[in-house]
């Protein structure tokens, strides 16, 4: 995987493979940090790799690892001198995906969710050391990919499902069968409150995310939907902060396909 991590004064390129974990400057000219990851001592039991990576706190990088542990990286303002700072162990499955709040987290809500092959969420608050403020179990699916906006985590599943989850409590609060099959891409811009779906039953949807100012129900509507044919996607990106605009790709597919308003 590969995602910009934006931080107050630098901007920092970060990589995950199944050797480790690379960091680059912007753009791409230096790498500032390696990190390898520990080699079991039989490989063939299982594979090892890094996936999952978020931004957090202002100045830390999170990045999931197969074993579930999730590796909390802190970030100098410039320069190389990166140090491990903690390791959040309470997955025990490999993880899939983390995200970092990208809105207004209401009060005892956390701003990092961290997801596993299992399904299980776990809700963090960051800071000097990270604490755990609520796991939400699995059911035997595994989530994908997962966003948190606004207090709201929005998980997509293997069965094509988006739930929705409350940040604070961890109620459910929201349930749509949005794909007919594995949901691989979720993207959230932050402005709109827009969610973006990519699966591979070859389509991508567009939700819309809000709160009732009532009832302070969490709510969500469905936008626009676009076929990519033949294609099963596996990512799904807005291109600004918005929504107005996305891209995607799917399996051998060589080419980003962007969409925008008409």
């Amino acid at each position: 995987q590969a995602a910009w991590c934006e931080f107050p004064s630098r901007v920092l390129l970060v990589l995950t493979s199944q050797l480790g974990v690379q960091m680059y400057e912007s753009d791409g000219s230096t790498m500032v940090f390696w990190h390898a990851l520990d080699v079991p001592e039989h490989p063939a039991a299982h594979s090892v790799f890094a996936r999952g990576i978020a931004a957090a706190g202002g100045r830390f990088v999170c990045v999931g690892t197969s074993s579930g542990a999730v590796l909390v990286f802190d970030i100098p303002p410039k320069g190389t001198n990166v140090t491990l700072s903690e390791v959040l162990e309470q997955h025990r499955d490999p993880i899939t995906d983390i995200a970092a709040e990208q809105g207004q987290a209401p009060d005892g809500a956390g701003d990092l969710v961290t997801a596993d092959d299992s399904g299980t969420l776990c809700l963090w608050s960051t800071g000097e050391e990270f604490t755990l403020l609520g796991k939400i179990p699995g059911s035997g699916c595994t989530c994908s990919s997962v966003t948190l906006w606004n207090g709201i985590v929005a998980a997509g599943y293997g069965n094509g499902q988006i739930r929705l989850w409350e940040a604070g409590s961890g109620r459910i609060r929201a349930q749509v069968n949005a794909h007919a099959r594995w949901i691989y891409a979720l993207d959230l811009a932050p402005l709109s409150g827009k969610l973006l779906s990519g699966a591979e039953d070859s389509f991508v949807h567009v939700w819309q995310l809000s709160r009732n100012p009532d009832t302070d129900d969490i709510e969500i509507r469905h936008c626009h939907a676009e076929r990519v044919t033949d294609t099963q996607v596996c990512g799904a990106r807005f291109c600004d902060p918005a929504g107005d605009t996305f891209a995607v790709t799917g399996y051998d597919l060589s080419e980003i396909l962007c969409y925008g308003p008409a």
